[in-house]
């Protein structure tokens, strides 16, 4: 089997923020809205950290064409701002995703790309 661990570091927003149009993980705080309507999620009205994979940009527009500067971005458009500025929930902390598997790159095109998959599975163990 091939050494799959990695390292992440994390960097305080507040010390730095990332080179626009890097994904990174991103630790993220604010309170998960009460619910009014039904009590039994036991998160509601709840403070939260937790990590979600994003992108950070210098410049974005929303769908709804707001400017955004300095922010970070996830998958479904959502926009977080660094911890300290005005938002609902913010970034407090910020680290580059690992490379991928057995490599020192975070992307692999064309042939490199199988031969890399490859290398990483190793040979596949026989029953």
């Amino acid at each position: 089997m091939t050494h799959l661990n990695t390292v992440v570091t994390w960097v305080d927003v507040r010390d730095g923020l990332p080179p626009s149009g890097i994904p990174v993980a991103a630790a993220i705080t604010g309170r998960y809205p009460a619910d009014s309507v039904t009590e039994s999620d036991t998160a509601s009205g709840e403070e939260f950290w937790l990590v979600r994979p994003m992108y950070f940009t210098t410049l974005h527009f929303s769908e709804d064409g707001s400017e955004h500067r300095d922010c970070f971005v996830d998958s479904d458009g959502i926009v977080r701002l660094p911890y300290g500025l005005a938002s609902d929930e913010t970034v407090t902390h910020w680290a580059e995703l690992p490379t991928l598997p057995g490599g020192s790159t975070h992307v692999m095109l064309g042939k490199d790309a199988r031969t890399a998959l490859q290398n990483a599975w190793g040979p596949h163990p026989t029953t």
